[in-house]
């Protein structure tokens, strides 16, 4: 009994370390962002980029044409709601790039509505960013 006790001991506090690294592992200094789709309105959609003070946001259609860019700045994050009235139905990606991350999430336009996915198609850092402050050993 006393070692499923003492296992049980180390498994948790392995699994809250483990999870205290996930939360604050980021130690390059660079906030990074998560899109937060706030609500979709007939062929409106709205996102929030928070604790992001610049990026890049473009939409491309579905053989990745690009169809809108612009470059958004705010003080303690991005707000920004799209009115897909004049786009055919179909599929398209939102592309949102910032000094770290890039990340794309996919925007289904059908005849009365548009849903923008909460959950990202792709996502990728940049390299100069992580690898900055990190040493590899080779042998």
């Amino acid at each position: 009994m006393k070692k499923i006790l003492k296992l049980s001991i180390v498994c948790a506090v392995l699994f809250t370390g483990m999870s205290t690294y996930a939360i604050d592992g980021n130690d390059n200094g660079a906030a990074d962002f998560n899109l937060h789709v706030l609500k979709a309105n007939g062929k409106l959609i709205t996102f929030a980029l928070n604790q992001v003070k610049k990026a890049n946001i473009s939409i491309y259609d579905k053989s990745n044409t690009l169809i809108y860019t612009e470059s958004a700045f705010g003080k303690e994050g991005i707000l920004r709601t799209f009115s897909l009235e004049e786009l055919p139905t179909g599929t398209y990606f939102l592309e949102v790039e910032d000094s770290v991350k890039k990340v794309r999430h996919e925007i289904t336009i059908t005849d009365d509505t548009s849903v923008l996915s909460s959950k990202a198609v792709s996502s990728s850092y940049k390299a100069n960013t992580i690898a900055q402050n990190s040493s590899v050993a080779v042998r």
